[in-house]
């Protein structure tokens, strides 16, 4: 089995280099090719470094990790080289299955990771057209394991599911920070430490919530006891933050939206 990643971009990177930590992919398996060589170099002890066209002629997986607007150029370079058989796969939410299908048509999955990727705790969202096999499924799935966990959607759903755990990384961070700052005006705690102690106990609450299998309003209910101070301030949150949630979710699927309507034009070209 031959992986190939095309793109060394900050998600073809990140991929190259957790694929080549497992220990049952050797370097002669896993394969990267970038329009800038020189940026590849660095890979050469780990995989083997080509273009596009012999990746995907040796290749039985094809990840393909470049911004929308070049997709369809890579996509072109590569239709008459696939290896029979072999499964494309895009991380762009932005490109549809049915534009690909344009400029070839294959077994095709689209593959959403998380930052988080990077601590092995990403939360993968996967989807495949209609050429995708069970026995294609488990394999993506095993090796996509590497990262984290893996959520199969249906393709209309891949939008709403990136915001949920690509995207949500950006969003929680945002929102702590403000949390952080505000408490800064209230403190002669340091920065440091302010950020410290609610970024602990935000890892922590979250791993409590999964181990006991907690829902939110469990939490709230334990901890913001009936007139006591922790409810003052959940139900500051509950009034005042609904609103900015719909209106973040109103702002990025818009922008989605956006995207994936410039992508369909560069097919089209």
């Amino acid at each position: 089995m031959k992986i190939g990643i095309i793109g060394y971009g900050s998600m073809g990177k990140m991929l190259l280099w957790k694929f080549s930590s497992n220990s049952k992919i050797a370097r002669e398996d896993l394969y990267i090719a970038n329009r800038t060589r020189e940026k590849v170099l660095e890979a050469e002890e780990i995989a083997v470094v080509c273009d596009n066209r012999t990746l995907a002629s040796e290749c039985d997986i094809v990840f393909v990790c470049v911004r929308p607007v070049d997709m369809k150029a890579v996509l072109s370079d590569i239709s008459t080289s696939l290896k029979d058989g072999a499964l494309l796969v895009t991380l762009n939410g932005s490109i549809t299955f049915d534009m690909i299908k344009k400029v070839v048509d294959v077994k095709t999955a689209k593959v959403i990771p998380s930052l988080t990727a990077e601590i092995d705790r990403s939360q993968t969202i996967v989807c495949y057209n209609g050429l995708v096999g069970a026995d294609d499924k488990v394999i993506l799935c095993e090796l996509l394991s590497s990262i984290g966990g893996v959520i199969e959607l249906p393709e209309n759903e891949v939008g709403m599911g990136s915001e949920l755990v690509s995207c949500m990384p950006g969003f929680i961070a945002s929102i702590f920070d403000v949390i952080c700052k505000s408490a800064e005006g209230h403190t002669e705690i340091p920065k440091e430490q302010i950020v410290k102690m609610v970024l602990n106990t935000m890892s922590a609450t979250g791993d409590l919530m999964l181990q006991k299998d907690l829902s939110f309003n469990d939490v709230v209910t334990r901890v913001a006891t009936k007139g006591g101070i922790t409810e003052e301030g959940t139900k500051v949150i509950y009034d005042m933050f609904p609103s900015a949630a719909d209106e973040m979710f109103n702002k990025t699927l818009e922008k989605r939206r956006l995207t994936a309507e410039k992508a369909a034009a560069s097919f089209e070209k």
